[in-house]
């Protein structure tokens, strides 16, 4: 592990390479899985916010489960989560050939609203769990994402790297710029 400012750092985020390849893995991780997206507190009062400018971006299925949901669902556990249709693929997914896509991002990119999506998905494969005085960041590895595993390697993108936008958007430029000194380390120590 590797601290950097208020984080603690799996180095496998480093040494692992990863890069989507929506053409093979056709967006599963929002379809996958027994939950929808973690969410903080604070995202899902912005998905409750935002909700009217972002429901022309949603199917007909995905509105229908935020009106019988909600915008955000609060677990047993305390934990908010995205709803899900049917108890499949996230409420504000919506297909584009075939491909999952989120609905919250096209009508980010189409200047509707100016929040990408939540930050759990903006930031996976690195999944954040959150203690008193830091935030542990470790890579959760899923057959799903075989392609981006393979993918990463052949353009040897190491994880961090491919989430750069992601994490200045979580914990700043400065945050990259040491975990970019911390690989050139690493990097370094191999050749020794």
């Amino acid at each position: 592990m590797i601290q950097i400012g208020d984080t603690i750092v799996s180095q496998v985020a480093f040494e692992h390479a990863f890069c989507c390849d929506l053409s093979k893995c056709q967006g599963a991780c929002c379809v996958e899985g027994d939950a929808g997206a973690p969410l903080q507190e604070a995202e899902a009062q912005i998905l409750s916010d935002i909700r009217e400018k972002v429901w022309p971006f949603l199917r007909p299925e995905g509105q229908q489960a935020l009106l019988e949901q909600g915008t955000a669902i609060q677990e047993p556990d305390g934990e908010w989560v995205t709803p899900l249709v049917d108890g499949k693929e996230c409420a504000y997914v919506v297909f584009e050939g075939g491909v999952a896509k989120c609905g919250i991002e096209q009508a980010a990119a189409a200047g509707v609203v100016d929040w990408p999506k939540p930050i759990s998905c903006h930031l996976y494969p690195i999944r954040v769990t959150k203690y008193k005085d830091f935030d542990a960041l470790n890579v959760h590895h899923w057959k799903v994402c075989e392609p981006a595993c393979s993918l990463g390697q052949e353009l040897k993108l190491p994880v961090f790297r491919f989430l750069k936008g992601a994490l200045v958007r979580a914990y700043g430029q400065a945050w990259m710029d040491e975990a970019e000194e911390i690989y050139s380390f690493l990097e370094d120590q191999k050749t020794i």
